[in-house]
């Protein structure tokens, strides 16, 4: 029998990889000091719509690997949430919304022309591990979501700030996320800590976490070297 200190150790080893996310990356924080030009800006939201538009297809492979309807039915909600229900509803669209509030077309956005290999590698090897690893596994990768809310309320606050330029109703995405993300993974946690109480399960779930933050950070990588300064 698992007891409460264990769980509590567990979800406390869970929580400790915020110290891995990719808010510390370099790019990152200079972003949110206001330190990007248009062009940086621009590739950083042209390839992490790669990133956005590929999150339905990474729920969707959990979903479908799942086999427990009351999971299934919460997890759905990202789905929806991305792809919304209707033409002008979504995360997905809030995010062409704000490219074009950066000075993107929705046309670049949509044909990936922006895209760089290095991003498009990372993310197309996290929707490979929801749909190959077990599921659990692909949940407790978004444990990310864990560490989201404090970072769409820096980056609200620091576009607002920062970047003037930004027509504000492009910011939509961001403000959604702060209620969103801790739904998300208030569930995601529950689902993880209920499954994983062994101790193979638990370190598996550790390092399927640990993954993400390396996606994630990969990401950035790609982004940071193309579009370094000059």
């Amino acid at each position: 029998m698992v007891t409460a200190t264990e769980t509590e150790t567990f979800v406390a080893a869970l929580r400790a990889q915020s110290r891995r996310y990719h808010d510390r990356h370099p790019f990152h924080r200079k972003m949110n000091e206001g330190g990007l030009d248009h062009r940086q800006l621009r590739g950083w939201t042209a390839n992490r719509f790669y990133y956005q538009q590929n999150l339905p297809r990474k729920d969707a492979a959990i979903l479908a690997n799942c086999p427990d309807r009351e999971v299934r039915r919460h997890w759905i909600r990202r789905v929806i949430d991305q792809d919304g229900t209707t033409g002008g509803e979504g995360g997905i669209e809030a995010w062409l919304r704000l490219g074009e509030a950066v000075g993107l077309s929705r046309e670049e956005m949509q044909d990936e022309r922006h895209v760089v290999p290095g991003v498009r590698f990372a993310v197309d090897a996290y929707v490979t591990f929801a749909r190959t690893r077990p599921w659990v596994e692909a949940v407790a990768s978004s444990l990310t979501e864990l560490f989201a809310p404090d970072l769409m309320s820096e980056r609200l606050a620091a576009f607002e700030r920062h970047y003037p330029w930004i027509d504000r109703r492009g910011l939509a995405y961001f403000r959604a996320r702060l209620t969103q993300a801790p739904r998300d993974s208030e569930h995601a946690l529950r689902v993880v800590t209920e499954y994983c109480v062994g101790p193979d399960e638990r370190a598996a779930a550790l390092a399927a976490l640990s993954f993400k933050c390396d996606v994630l950070w990969s990401v950035l990588d790609a982004i940071e070297r193309t579009y370094a300064d000059g």
